[in-house]
């Protein structure tokens, strides 16, 4: 139940972060229109936001992954690094999304190919740093406790995703854009 209750609000967090390129998108929709009223929330909201998910992740993990206290010692200050070397992934993602999210419906081809390459790197950036974190985990609790945690590590990084994804408008769209799909 307590996971459940987690997903939920990270899930919530996640709707938040996607405000931000919605009301960008509707801002730019609307121009024209002074009644509009659009949601955008601030670098230091969305910072808070971040560290709010990261706060959310680590709880979540703590809830599901039963450790001893030995174990828990250990485990955290790997994860801690661990964390260290994803933050700056993420970061970019963050600041990739974000200029996407301010050029998406003026994007050339190349520009949109681009996007997508980088956003696709970044993603091999992480699944790289989990491999990478296999071995240093797996020192420090056994295999079904060290499995267990890529797996809680890996889901609820494809949930963010998702509903990232999800706030994302797609880079073609009929109505905004006149050049050819090929």
């Amino acid at each position: 139940m307590k996971a459940r209750s987690m997903v939920i609000v990270l899930s919530a967090l996640c709707v938040f972060m996607g405000w931000r390129l919605m009301a960008r998108q509707e801002s730019q929709q609307s121009s024209n229109n002074l009644t509009a009223q659009v949601m955008v929330a601030s670098d230091a909201d969305l910072n808070l936001l971040r560290q709010d998910l990261r706060s959310q992740k680590q709880k979540l993990i703590s809830q599901n992954l039963p450790m001893t206290e030995s174990e828990a010692t250990k485990f955290w200050g790997v994860y801690s690094r661990y964390t260290d070397e994803l933050r700056p992934i993420n970061e970019e993602k963050f600041q990739l999304i974000r200029r996407y999210g301010e050029q998406w419906q003026g994007m050339s081809n190349d520009e949109a190919l681009i996007y997508i390459r980088r956003w696709l790197e970044l993603d091999d950036q992480a699944h790289q740093l989990r491999s990478k974190y296999v071995v240093p985990v797996s020192e420090v609790l056994p295999g079904k406790k060290a499995a267990t945690f890529f797996q809680l590590d890996r889901r609820i990084s494809m949930m963010l995703d998702i509903q990232l994804a999800s706030q994302i408008p797609l880079a073609y769209m009929k109505d905004s854009s006149q050049e050819n799909p090929q």
